[in-house]
């Protein structure tokens, strides 16, 4: 039975939801009980979705959703939900792609939508300021006026939903094929030769794109794709983005030099890091590119695995109520290390609110690491998501299997197949689920998983992997595929708790799990299935190409394959 008047987070076991349970908000779940209420009583649903570590939805929170005047409001007018991304990315997909439509812009976190009572938005936007600010409304002014919006042209705002399902449609024209390389040319264009990244701020790591330059450049062995990925891994490495002191990368930086980071750090980030890094190893030996793959990985391994072992979400930018006091430092703080001048840029003013980022100018020794750590040591750690993710935990698997291929130990191997031993034994034997509920899955969480198998049969060649691979991918084919559009549907074809069936082709955080299972297809021989999802990506990639760095990458490799080139995933050989 729902209990509409009052705040029901403190039963989920989401993180970021129980970061909520004690809003004076009344906050609900997504499910049909909650929409049933909103239909019932005729009320707009404030759809409120973001992650455990988002620092903007901390300040909007602590804003808004703990002020008791709002949160009176927000009872009064609206069905109040809360929705972790992390947890349900379909829903995240819909209101995100439903905020780009409506405002024309990109989106982010939190997201902040109104819903009709069927579940249906009419309006969004992102972090609104409890008093009006950088150009917004007060959110106060914005809850009054979508609630007398609502009342005065209901009918009107519920009519709209055939012709928001007809703009969320994604497009598709009758392609089979194309040239991929032209769309390429297009990307590199749109790159800062100069800082590395696409040009302008806030600078994130586009790891799709970079993915796909390093196969275009084993490919073909043209520079010109090499060169812009040279400069992001040096960028990466030694600027404020890479955490020098404990290892791995923030989520993007809010400068255009990469040294002032959004302080969070993301699995999913850190492990396509690690993934690129590795590969980059192959055409780059330097021992300074390999030290960071291994620092990086030992942050993970040593401070990201939940009680269950499995790797968690993310680290917070905050502690302490303040972003970024866990990883910054003052000039009096470090200012009597020996030589630190020599290896990092040091100045008494700082370069971030007069505190110091880490922008290194040679590689320190383990001295100077050491006494950063133990002054960081003393202060109160970030807040840890520790929630588990099933495709991130299996992008993890492939990240580790390539990372022992590089480095000289060879003692990754070992942590990929424990990794997946604990997989198996939870998902695999049991059943495949995103996260919390075993009531829901996502095509990413089986692309990644049946991705990781196969890196694991190829590498240890225990050829009963794939044949588990197979079986898996009919599985995904049977629970998403839809034979009319010959693509995988973001969730599973019996899903209906959204109004929206979403197809998802392009790159986000993580790579696109049509094309992921591309790749599987390819490299398990199940060619016809691959021969028509390539078709099909190609006829989105024509409209999307800006957005389909993965795909576009998927479809190269299956068209040089199909023609009995001699490739593999990281490309094929330069005299194939």
């Amino acid at each position: 039975m729902i209990q509409i008047n009052k705040n029901i987070l403190s039963e989920d076991l989401s993180p970021y939801l129980k970061q909520h349970k004690d809003n004076p908000v009344h906050w609900q779940t997504w499910s049909k009980d909650s929409m049933e209420f909103a239909k019932i009583n005729k009320k707009p649903i404030l759809l409120s979705i973001g992650y455990a570590s988002c620092h903007w939805c901390h300040v909007m929170a602590h804003e808004s959703f703990e002020d008791i005047e709002t949160a009176k409001l927000m009872n009064e007018l609206f069905v109040n939900v809360k929705v972790d991304r992390e947890e349900r990315p379909d829903l995240d997909f819909i209101f995100q792609s439903s905020f780009q439509l409506f405002n024309q812009t990109g989106g982010g976190w939190p997201l902040t939508m109104f819903l009709d009572e069927n579940g249906v938005p009419f309006m969004g936007g992102t972090y609104f300021p409890k008093e009006p600010k950088h150009g917004l409304p007060s959110f106060r002014e914005i809850l009054q006026k979508v609630s007398d919006a609502y009342k005065d042209q209901r009918e009107n705002i519920i009519k709209q939903k055939s012709l928001i399902i007809k703009n969320l449609d994604l497009k598709k024209n009758a392609v089979l094929s194309q040239e991929l390389e032209p769309i390429i040319e297009m990307s590199l264009n749109n790159l800062d030769t100069l800082k590395g990244g696409y040009k302008g701020a806030p600078k994130f790591p586009t790891f799709n794109l970079y993915e796909t330059l390093l196969y275009f450049y084993n490919k073909s062995g043209d520079k010109k794709y090499l060169e812009p990925l040279d400069l992001i891994i040096k960028q990466l490495c030694s600027k404020g983005i890479y955490d020098h002191v404990d290892g791995g990368i923030a989520r993007y930086t809010v400068d255009e030099d990469w040294i002032v980071p959004h302080f969070e750090k993301m699995l999913y980030d850190n492990s396509q890091f690690v993934l690129l890094l590795s590969k980059y190893c192959k055409i780059n030996s330097e021992f300074y590119f390999k030290e960071k793959l291994d620092q990086t990985i030992q942050f993970l391994i040593n401070n990201f695995r939940n009680k269950e072992g499995f790797f968690g979400s993310a680290y917070d930018a905050d502690s302490d109520g303040e972003e970024g006091k866990y990883y910054v430092f003052s000039y009096e703080e470090i200012k009597e290390i020996e030589n630190i001048d020599k290896h990092f840029e040091i100045k008494p003013e700082g370069n971030w609110e007069n505190k110091i980022i880490l922008i290194e100018k040679e590689k320190p020794n383990n001295t100077i690491l050491k006494k950063l750590s133990e002054i960081r040591m003393r202060r109160n750690k970030p807040f840890f998501d520790d929630k588990t993710q099933l495709d991130l935990n299996s992008l993890m698997i492939s990240a580790l299997v390539a990372a022992n291929e590089i480095l000289p130990e060879k003692k990754y191997l070992k942590s990929a197949e424990d990794l997946f031993s604990k997989i198996e034994k939870k998902y695999i034997k049991n059943k495949i689920y995103h996260s919390y509920s075993e009531n829901i899955v996502f095509i990413e969480d089986y692309a990644f998983l049946i991705n990781s198998i196969i890196d694991l049969s190829d590498k240890t060649m225990n050829f009963k992997y794939k044949d588990l691979a197979k079986k898996l991918s009919y599985e995904a084919i049977n629970k998403f595929y839809l034979n009319d559009k010959n693509i995988f549907q973001k969730n599973p074809k019996v899903n209906n708790d959204v109004f929206f069936k979403p197809i998802d082709i392009g790159d986000n955080t993580i790579p696109n799990g049509n094309a992921i299972m591309l790749i599987n297809f390819v490299k398990l021989g199940m060619m016809e299935e691959a021969k028509k999802l390539s078709e099909s990506l190609n006829g989105y990639l024509n409209i999307y190409k800006n957005h389909m760095m993965t795909s576009l990458r998927a479809i190269d490799f299956f068209n040089n394959i199909n023609k009995g080139k001699n490739c593999n995933e990281q490309g094929c050989k330069i005299d194939a």
